[in-house]
């Protein structure tokens, strides 16, 4: 057993079922974009041309690069200012530990996740 890995959530759960209870996994689950668009004709277009224009991690430099990352602006941001998310230029080639690290201390519901 343990306790939901929610700032200020008593909640004790199953170990068994990840990091948090099951009503901040589905609060977190609804904060995200919705993951369809990911799989979309554009957004494979999108990542196949960042990871060609930036085949080594933009943030570290060491590592090939095999997240397509929105940057400097995030996908929902990009969506909000009327700009297309699906345009290379909105995006930079990063390892996959370049970007757990970076969505982990940006994104909402982040470990960085404090509300």
């Amino acid at each position: 057993m343990r306790v939901c890995s929610k700032h200020g959530c008593p909640t004790i759960y199953p170990a068994s079922e990840g990091s948090r209870c099951k009503t901040h996994r589905q609060q977190a689950r609804a904060a995200r974009v919705d993951n369809k668009v990911y799989s979309s004709k554009g957004h494979r277009s999108f990542r196949s041309a960042v990871l060609t224009r930036d085949p080594i991690c933009t943030s570290c430099e060491l590592t090939l690069s095999t997240v397509a990352d929105h940057y400097p602006l995030t996908r929902r941001e990009l969506v909000d200012a009327g700009l297309n998310p699906n345009d290379p230029q909105h995006g930079r080639g990063l390892c996959a530990n370049c970007h757990n690290t970076h969505t982990a201390a940006t994104s909402p519901g982040g470990w960085n996740d404090r509300t």
